[in-house]
Order: structure tokens, then sequence, then C-alpha cells
């Protein structure tokens, strides 16, 4: 039977953007299946003591830059590091994740996923933008208008609350936060856990 990995992200962290395309990989190799579940990071922060980037202290701040930096050349992965459109609002692009995973399925949503956070990322794209965000459903020839008007629905906003609570109640404070056998695992430095957990047999 496959193994299932719960995946708790926010479209705009960056450390969700370096692991995203590696838990793909893993899922897989392991023929594990992945629940897409975007959720409101802030509410988590604001029930776990953390603080958002602005608030944090300047060592904490530095030391952030300096591991994105070690992490994108590592993984081969383009990140500006101070990109034009951050701080961003990313919950309208939760929701259209949302909106196009309930529409055409896991893997279209995953792809699509990965490609509003290589936005910001890598491309200096304002993934809070609605045309912006419909011009990435086109990469995949989706419907970006139509599934916009979906993200906007109380049935995708409930699934949005609905993730959030989760989160909340399996203890979340950060993203990209894995769950597998109801064990978490915050952050993409740990996917090598999250790997052997699903069962891969060599992981690095």
């Amino acid at each position: 039977m496959s193994k299932i990995c719960e995946y708790y992200f926010a479209p705009h962290s960056p450390f969700a953007y370096l692991g995203h395309a590696r838990l793909v990989e893993i899922a897989r190799e392991t023929n594990a299946k992945i629940q897409l579940k975007p959720f409101d990071l802030s509410k988590a922060f604001a029930i776990s003591g953390g603080l958002p980037l602005a608030k944090r202290a300047p060592q904490r701040q530095a030391y952030r830059l300096k591991e994105l930096a070690r992490w994108s050349a590592y993984l081969g992965l383009p990140l500006n590091l101070q990109p034009a459109f951050f701080p961003v609002q990313s919950d309208l692009a939760a929701k259209l994740i949302i909106a196009t995973q309930l529409a055409h399925g896991t893997d279209t949503a995953l792809a699509l996923t990965g490609a509003i956070m290589a936005g910001i990322w890598a491309e200096e794209k304002n993934i809070a933008d609605p045309d912006t965000l419909a011009s990435f459903a086109s990469r995949f020839d989706l419907d970006g208008k139509n599934l916009l008007k979906s993200a906007e629905t109380a049935s995708v906003q409930t699934e949005f609350d609905r993730f959030t609570d989760e989160a909340n109640a399996e203890n979340v404070f950060g993203a990209p936060w894995y769950v597998v056998d109801g064990e978490g695992y915050w952050g993409q430095d740990r996917l090598d856990f999250v790997a052997r957990a699903l069962g891969a047999t060599d992981s690095k």
C-alpha cells in the first residue's frame, strides 16, 4: 500500500521552494502519495511564537540569507536572496493551488505549485497579482481566469481554512512541513528522513 505524505506549505516560502522538486521526486521513487495542504503560515506563527521575517532579530535574518545561499548553491537551484516581490501575500496563490487540485488533480497542482514558487524566487514575479497567477496556470494549458474564480469561492476558502486548522492540530510551526505516519518533519533539510519514512532504501 502506498504511503502518504501530508505536505504543509506556504507558496511564498523559499525553503518550500528549495525542497519542492525533491519531495515530488521522492514520492515518485517510493510510490507515495502527496496530500497538498497549502495553509496560512501567519496563523501558525501566531499560536506558536513564530515571527514574520521583518520582526526577527538581525542575526537571525542574516543567517537565513546565508542558509538560502548555501542550499541554492548545493542544489543548483536559482534563488534571488532578495526578490523584488517579497514579502508578499500568498493566500490567493495558495487558493489557486487548491482550486487546481480539486479540478485537475494533485499532479497538476504540484506542477503549478513549483512554477509559482520559482516565479517568486527565480523569476522576479509577483505571486499576489492575479494576472501573473493566471499566466502560471497557462503554462500547463489550464484556464487561469476560471481557476482564479474558483479560488475565490467559499468551497476553496473552506479547504484553505481546513488545512490551516489541520496544521495547527499537527503542531506545525513552520514551512515546509511534512507528515508521514503521524510523524512531523520541519524543513526541506529533513527530506532525507521523509524519504526513509516513505520507504526509500537509499537517501542522501
